[in-house]
């Protein structure tokens, strides 16, 4: 029987349990510090209630931070330089989640500040010194080949080598290679880097017979042959993995998938967890209707200039195109006359952007007071609305229009891949310096290729800096 490797927080459940320490002894040594000592603070029975609360939810917004920003992945390949980091970064957000909750819950003043600085300090120091020695153990095991199930590796001579140096030297994983069998050729007695050659094609069934072999590890052949064989070893009550396909034959990000009977190795330009996805939603509903407020105030205060400088609605709208090609409607605050659509053909060949974008620097169809509302984007008020019905992101790409979308080449559709946005890598890049669309595309592909809810916060924060100094508007 075959045990899958384990999942999602499961597999770092060690970790969890000595951070969930960490935070519960920090707080009591920081309490009994502040208090000195048990018999004084139970005495004091108001502090006790309050502190035995805090150290209930403690827990809870320790397993809150651990879900939301996946802090164990990659644990064991840190350094101690970076595992420290990580620990204070872990640290920083438990104390942050403790202050959101003394300020709900209305307690901020009767909490010592001396007490949760000492517990700040001391959570990160139980944290880091129970990782480090955690791993260290974890290291050791490994190094050892403790509870290693034994692996024989099957192959040809022409992939065993490179098989080998794939699977076999990595010292965490949780089998050891204990031997191999060639297909095409008898080298029984010999070795290939260092991994005795124990059968060939005919004596193989003869050697897994006689030896303690938990599984077999399949690379080359047909794939009819393989697996052929495989069915042969699982009737043995043998483990077996076939090589399906090398990863340098696809893009970094794969993942294995079943679609009805089949199994399948999808592969994206990027590949996003659940929570990564729920995370980004959730931060554009927020900021949405954070943004929806802004926008009513923004059309009390230029709805009527907008009107007086020319007739028609406040607001425009027009269809653009959306993730994969959908198509929405876009809304944005009125900044030019109501014939802006019908005169652009005229000033195409004004046009100061290479490919299909259009941008012109003194576009003679802005009124106004439009010229001040694009200078800080507040036109563009209007498209938190697009955010919280979900046709747009706050960071992401910016959608094409209609026209521009049906002169894409092929790799320009790159740039749809994922939900359009407010603000992206092109708006906080220079995006008046830029007159060449396929620097968009790059700068586009570049994002989704790397992104990451660190990097959306990053382009927000440099969004803000970019609005209200006015640089780099359309």
């Amino acid at each position: 029987m075959y045990r899958r490797k384990k999942r999602s927080w499961a597999k770092h459940l060690d970790f969890t349990i000595i951070d969930l320490i960490a935070c519960e002894l920090a707080l009591f040594l920081a309490i009994m510090i502040k208090f000195k000592g048990a018999v004084m603070f139970v005495d004091r029975y108001e502090y006790y209630i309050l502190y035995e609360r805090l150290a209930g939810m403690v827990i809870f917004i320790d397993l809150v931070g651990v879900f939301f920003t996946e802090s164990y992945n990659g644990i064991l390949r840190r350094t101690k330089y970076e595992e420290l980091i990580s620990c204070i970064v872990h640290s920083a957000i438990n104390m942050g989640g403790i202050l959101v909750y003394a300020w709900v819950t209305q307690h901020t003043k009767e909490y010592s500040r001396l007490a949760l600085g000492i517990f700040f300090v001391l959570m990160l120091f139980i944290s880091y010194v129970g990782r480090v020695i955690w791993k260290r153990v974890i290291r050791k095991r490994k190094l050892k080949d403790i509870n290693k199930s034994q692996m024989i590796v099957v192959a040809e001579t022409e992939t065993v080598e490179a098989c080998l140096n794939e699977i076999a030297f990595n010292k965490y994983t949780d089998f050891k290679v204990s031997g191999v069998v060639l297909l095409d050729r008898d080298m029984m007695g010999q070795q290939i880097h260092g991994f005795d050659v124990v059968a060939n094609k005919d004596t193989m069934y003869e050697y897994f017979k006689n030896n303690i072999i938990d599984e077999v590890y399949i690379d080359g052949g047909d794939r009819e042959a393989a697996e052929c064989l495989a069915g042969e070893l699982v009737e043995q009550g043998l483990i077996v993995h076939i090589a399906l396909l090398h990863a340098d034959q696809l893009m970094p990000n794969r993942i294995m998938e079943n679609y009805g009977n089949y199994y399948v190795l999808t592969t994206s330009m990027h590949v996003a967890s659940n929570r990564q996805v729920f995370l980004k939603r959730l931060t554009d509903i927020i900021g949405s209707i954070v943004g929806l407020l802004l926008t009513l105030i923004a059309f009390l205060i230029f709805a009527i200039p907008i009107k007086v400088q020319s007739k028609g609605s406040v607001f425009y709208n027009s269809t653009r195109i959306g993730k994969n090609g959908r198509r929405f409607k876009f809304y944005k605050f009125r900044t030019m006359f109501v014939d802006a659509d019908a005169r652009k053909q005229e000033l195409m060949a004004q046009n100061e952007i290479e490919g299909n974008m259009f941008k012109m620097k003194n576009d003679p169809r802005i009124i106004p007071i439009g010229h001040f509302l694009r200078k800080y984007s507040i036109d563009e008020l209007p498209q938190f609305w697009n955010v919280l019905k979900g046709d747009m992101s706050l960071v992401g790409t910016r959608p094409p229009t209609e026209d521009e979308y049906e002169n894409y080449a092929l790799h320009h559709k790159a740039r749809l891949s994922i939900t359009p946005g407010l603000t992206g890598m092109w708006q906080v890049s220079g995006r008046s310096d830029i007159t060449d669309f396929e620097e968009v595309v790059a700068l586009d592909t570049e994002y989704i290729s790397n992104w990451s809810l660190g990097l959306d916060m990053k382009i927000l924060f440099k969004t803000v800096g970019v609005v209200f100094s006015g640089k780099g508007s359309k």
